[in-house]
């Protein structure tokens, strides 16, 4: 009796191990947080958590995902990543403003920024070949991407002498002073136009149209981008040729012209940071790197709308062309 005992016992264990095998998790399950500032849907997290499903991270078997959103008020930021610091996520993803917030947070966990202007002005990183501290990513070159956006502007409008720029003073400072450089060697007068809240918008472009704005270029931000349908809706409005710093403003929501960084690539490249600092990298040790895909897109149909002929030397050289 007590050797069958034995035997039921063993081929119960047999039986059993391998489902307790599968009730448990084949490791730790790593926890991120995203913080940003906007609202869902937002295709550069899209472009993050492919880039993370290309290095085997599957959302509920070796990953989970926490995101805080501002829902375009950034006041919002410090208290979301102090949040995210409470439930001991670890690493977080966040740029610019947001980035900045989590480094005011924490200096355990690691910050990886998909998108950041200038690290080493907002004292995110000591430099970009050593961060030093707890944050790492990429950065983008938005500051000299300004005196391009008013040169392709003059491309596109060859008889342009007073163009707005849009600018916003949390992240924007350096790319304005970079665009007031450009437009003295252009010959152009610029126009600043702040906005630090939804509602500044709608004043902004009446500010344009009194002092007679024949264009305006739309400086980076991601409160910007959270907000980026209702800028090229009042673009329409007010008939102002409009530069923008992302494809989506073009591509998604029917702006006129882009020129900037694969943001959707860079966000890709950020699951790379977050992959090495899992496997035990430290932030300190991983260089800030830069863009290396960037883009122009023109929208003919928006140039038409405006009765503008954008000459066939700027078509020729962009990236994407919509017709």
């Amino acid at each position: 009796m007590r050797l069958i005992g034995l035997v039921v016992i063993l081929a119960l264990s047999l039986i059993l191990a391998p489902l307790a095998a599968e009730a448990q998790p084949a490791g730790k399950i790593a926890r991120i947080g995203i913080l940003r500032a906007g609202s869902p849907p937002d295709p550069y997290v899209v472009a993050f958590r492919q880039g993370l499903r290309e290095l085997g991270y599957v959302e509920g078997r070796n990953i989970s995902i926490e995101y805080r959103w501002t829902d375009g008020k950034d006041e919002r930021l410090p208290g979301l990543a102090a949040d995210l610091v409470r439930l001991k996520v670890d690493v977080i993803v966040a740029s610019a403003s947001a980035a900045l917030a989590a480094k005011h947070a924490t200096t355990a966990i690691p910050i990886v920024m998909p998108v950041t202007t200038d690290p080493i002005g907002a004292g995110l990183v000591a430099s970009l070949a050593r961060p030093g501290g707890n944050v790492t990513g990429l950065a983008t070159l938005t500051e000299e991407m300004a005196g391009k956006w008013l040169e392709l502007v003059r491309e596109a409008l060859p008889r342009v002498s007073r163009v707005a720029a849009l600018w916003d003073p949390a992240t924007s400072a350096g790319q304005l002073r970079a665009s007031e450089v450009a437009a003295r060697s252009l010959g152009v007068r610029l126009q600043t136009l702040t906005v630090r809240r939804p509602d500044d918008f709608g004043t902004a472009f009446v500010e344009a149209q009194k002092h007679r704005a024949e264009a305006l270029i739309v400086l980076g931000s991601p409160f910007f981008f959270a907000h980026r349908t209702r800028i090229v809706e009042l673009a329409a409005q007010h008939r102002l040729p409009t530069m923008y710093q992302a494809r989506d403003y073009v591509v998604g929501s029917g702006g006129l012209m882009s020129y900037g960084a694969d943001f959707h690539d860079l966000f890709r490249r950020a699951a790379g940071y977050v992959d090495k600092i899992l496997k035990g990298a430290k932030p300190a040790d991983l260089p800030v790197e830069q863009p290396t895909k960037f883009e122009l897109v023109i929208n003919l149909r928006t140039a038409k709308t405006l009765g503008l002929t954008i000459p066939r030397s700027l078509l020729a050289r962009a990236d994407q062309v919509i017709e």
